[in-house]
């Protein structure tokens, strides 16, 4: 896919890995809508916009299905078309089934899951209808192995691999390509919550590359497959080989 003057949308991107895969398609010449909870606090819309492109910039909670159609009604009627969805907006999921998730399990599926299927069946039409379109979803290396006190986070995120290849299976007719990628410890602010020694063995332990990644290690991958017109299905993982060790 040529990037130039095609359109993105893009939730939670405002922030972290949504707001550098948006500034990577922007340098390439696409318009975008950012989409986020809250205010845009880092200027990710005015730094879009001196690149020479188009931003809207939506708040919403797109954990609700109402929301996730508004999004998709509005950036197409400022910037006249959706080429391409990433759905980058999520949250951390903690506890276990013994620990009191409940709650955390409903709202991480509503934000994860949900959200992905909402903006998918909002969008899918459009693209349909241009003979074309490529959607990304994030999922993330926990959703590839179990992981302590985090049930509903691994869950909702094992989740998106499997309804990005049925999807692309079920769009490939109409030339729409559906991929996602799975970040293992990327320093952002959902980061923030470790401690030093628990960095410390990250990177001298867990992380066989022995660093954190970026965020722009995502958005590179992320680029990728959107202008790569012959991938769909696949994930890819970007966690500096974290998920294929065994010790």
């Amino acid at each position: 896919m040529d990037l130039k003057d095609k359109v993105a949308l893009i939730t939670g991107g405002t922030h972290g890995i949504g707001a550098t895969i948006a500034l990577h398609l922007a340098q390439s010449g696409t318009h975008v809508c950012l989409v986020g909870r809250n205010e845009d606090q880092f200027g990710v819309k005015k730094q879009i916009e001196a690149i020479g492109v188009k931003c809207l910039l939506l708040q919403a909670d797109i954990s609700k299905e109402e929301e996730c159609k508004r999004v998709v009604e509005d950036t197409l009627a400022e910037l006249g078309n959706i080429d391409i969805l990433v759905h980058s907006a999520g949250s951390a999921a903690p506890g276990g089934l013994l620990s009191g998730a409940r709650d955390v399990w409903y709202q991480a599926f509503d934000i994860h899951v949900h959200a992905a299927f909402h903006l998918a069946a909002a969008v899918a039409p459009l693209m349909k209808k241009n003979i074309g379109g490529a959607m990304i979803f994030i999922s993330s290396a926990a959703g590839l192995r179990g992981v302590k006190n985090a049930l509903a986070y691994a869950t909702v995120k094992g989740a998106i691999p499997q309804f990005t290849r049925a999807l692309a299976f079920e769009l490939s007719d109409f030339n729409i390509r559906v991929n996602c990628v799975s970040p293992g410890i990327i320093r952002t602010r959902f980061q923030n919550f470790l401690t030093s020694d628990q960095i410390k063995n990250n990177i001298d332990n867990r992380i066989p590359l022995h660093r954190e990644g970026s965020p722009t290690d995502v958005a590179e991958a992320v680029s990728m497959l959107v202008k790569n017109d012959f991938i769909t299905g696949e994930n890819i993982t970007i966690d500096g080989g974290m998920t294929m060790r065994i010790v």
